[in-house]
């Protein structure tokens, strides 16, 4: 069988005779075994704009308040750290889907822990999953009405009907949601993807904008930034930007950093649709994509920062509200931040369900019914806990603080410990090994500092 100018002998189990270690050039290979040869599939510019939509979602209006508790430098370091880090878990979990043609996060955990790791890593993806789309629609419930409101009636009272963020949230479920989680294919969701980078670009252009329109400073007539208390003998040294800091607020960088750059359960069905997949192509889409959403990141810290220094906040966006209540760019901004939120929701359902699909059906084929029942009843999970829970961050918090760091760190090194048959000094097994230490040490940094805040607010 040839593909792409290679030769490949396919055996059952997944095993080629023509794959190694370290070839980069071998075709995606599916279940039992069969090489997917497929010439049509997602392109590689919609495929990394879905893998951008995966990483970047609210997260980028948290980064700031990173770089002000770090430092310019450290937080650079950091970074960069973790994008690396998230780059070489992907480039593992890729090695082992080509070595044992499993195509999925929930099989692998099965070939490396028996059934016990698949439904470990299904529950996983689902619980992290759930919470990501409740907590993006949470945001939309919460925003959305005073977004609209300050373009169609400014400075009137929420009287009108979409004033009701949870008639609001409905409306948006049923008409967009739904139809896109409806696609039967991840790859479909491209175009609404280039959307979504496109409006992050466009956040990060209005930051950098921005930098010359806040005086610094700060006004000492501005009463609140989220919630907190007002701000007073505000001197010439809050302009001094501070290239290392450390203090116990540091503690929230990493874990904030880390979710930042959660994409690893769209990988790999990403890679099953990609136009001629293969490990090396798969491998450039992750890269460019974890680039592009590393400068995104890096250019709208760094200048919401030298912005409100030590005064930024834990959402960025919320800062200028604050000081520009009706800058119609800041405005457009903050509602096509809120329609980046909204349709990353698609995204990350997909790899929810299919997670489901797993662990109830296994490997049977696709099914209309099954697809439409599952996604309807995990958009209204996420739609009820969205609508009647009051708060549910803390509660996902805790849980995202274990999860996410599992996906992104601790399952793929441990997964290529057990799957792959290279020796433990190699190169790879040791990182694998330096992926799992840091994951445990970064979901329990994570997991303390939320629980002592939760303790504090008590």
């Amino acid at each position: 069988m040839s593909i792409n100018g290679n030769s490949h002998k396919v055996l059952r189990g997944g095993e080629s005779a023509g794959y190694s270690e370290s070839s980069d050039t071998t075709p995606l290979l599916g279940i039992n075994g069969l090489v997917q040869s497929r010439s049509t599939g997602a392109s590689f510019a919609s495929s990394v704009f879905n893998l951008m939509n995966a990483i970047m979602g609210s997260g980028i209006l948290g980064l700031a308040y990173a770089m002000a508790n770090t430092g310019i430098i450290s937080f650079c370091f950091l970074l960069m750290l973790v994008a690396c880090l998230a780059a070489y878990s992907i480039h593992l979990l890729l090695k082992l889907c080509d070595q044992t043609g499993v195509n999925s996060y929930e099989d692998l955990g099965g070939r490396a822990l028996q059934k016990p790791g698949q439904v470990l890593v299904g529950v996983t993806i689902i619980v992290q999953n759930i919470g990501a789309m409740s907590s993006y629609l949470f945001i939309l419930k919460s925003e959305l009405p005073a977004a609209i409101r300050s373009f169609l009636s400014p400075g009137e009272a929420g009287n009108a009907w979409y004033d009701d963020g949870r008639l609001l949230l409905v409306l948006i479920a049923v008409c967009i949601i739904l139809p896109l989680a409806m696609l039967p294919r991840i790859g479909f969701l491209g175009y609404t993807s280039s959307i979504s980078f496109l409006f992050m670009l466009y956040f990060a252009v209005v930051v950098v904008v921005k930098k010359w329109s806040i005086p610094c400073p700060l006004p000492h007539n501005t009463t609140t930034l989220y919630g907190t208390s007002k701000i007073s003998n505000v001197s010439e040294n809050d302009c001094t930007p501070k290239l290392f800091v450390v203090s116990i607020k540091s503690a929230y960088a990493i874990p904030t950093m880390a979710f930042s750059f959660l994409c690893h359960t769209a990988v790999l069905p990403i890679y099953c649709e990609l136009e001629r997949p293969t490990k090396a192509r798969m491998q450039k889409v992750a890269n460019i994509g974890i680039a592009l959403s590393f400068f995104l990141y890096f250019i709208s810290s760094l200048f919401g920062y030298l912005t409100f220094y030590n005064h930024v906040g834990t959402e960025l966006l919320l800062a200028y509200n604050s000081y520009l209540p009706r800058d119609i760019l800041v405005l457009t901004v903050r509602l096509a931040i809120l329609i980046s939120v909204l349709l990353t929701v698609p995204l990350i359902h997909f790899p929810a369900r299919k997670a489901v699909i797993s662990l109830l059906y296994g490997d049977q084929e696709f099914s209309w019914l099954i697809h439409v029942i599952l996604t309807v009843i995990l958009l209204s999970v996420v739609l009820l806990l969205a609508i009647f829970v009051p708060d549910i961050s803390s509660v996902f918090g805790v849980v995202g603080s274990t999860t996410s760091s599992c996906l992104l760190f601790v399952f793929p090194g441990i997964f290529y410990l057990k799957i792959s048959n290279q020796p433990r000094r190699s190169v790879d097994s040791v990182g694998a090994i330096l992926l799992v230490i840091f994951g445990v040490i970064m979901g329990t940094v994570s997991l303390s500092v939320i629980i002592v805040t939760l303790v504090k607010t008590l």
